[in-house]
């Protein structure tokens, strides 16, 4: 008997221990929706809140930028980006309004630091990205 009730105990501690890795195990990325570079949806210079025009021109300028953080390595591990070595992205922060940390808005651009090939706007932290269309 005692034996029967180890076994159903085992059994219900493996089951709820492979339920828990199925729901903490992250989405494919099927289930995440498309990459940017699969056909997201774009934003526009102008269409970018003032503070994000104003950090892109810094971008483009080479800086000054207010945040130490700025302009260091991003890296991708959320995946929703376009694979590419480690160093290639770099993240600067989109000052929010009212705020007195960073917040949650960055711009995150590839390639060479004053002339990027790609750069991408997230309003949340790098749950989502919309590139950036010049």
């Amino acid at each position: 008997m005692l034996k029967a009730v180890a076994i159903q105990a085992l059994r219900a501690g493996l089951a709820c221990v492979v339920g828990a890795a199925c729901v903490l195990a992250p989405a494919p990325a099927a289930a995440r929706g498309p990459l940017p570079h699969e056909g997201s949806p774009t934003i526009t210079l102008a269409e970018l809140p003032p503070q994000g025009r104003t950090t892109y021109a810094r971008i483009r300028a080479g800086g000054p930028f207010p945040y130490e953080k700025d302009g260091t390595v991003f890296g991708n591990r959320e995946r929703l980006l376009p694979a590419h070595p480690r160093g290639y992205w770099r993240e600067y922060t989109v000052k929010t309004p009212g705020v007195r940390s960073r917040g949650a808005r960055r711009i995150v651009c590839g390639g060479a630091p004053r002339t990027p090939d790609a750069c991408y706007y997230s309003g949340d932290h790098y749950a989502s990205f919309r590139e950036i269309a010049q």
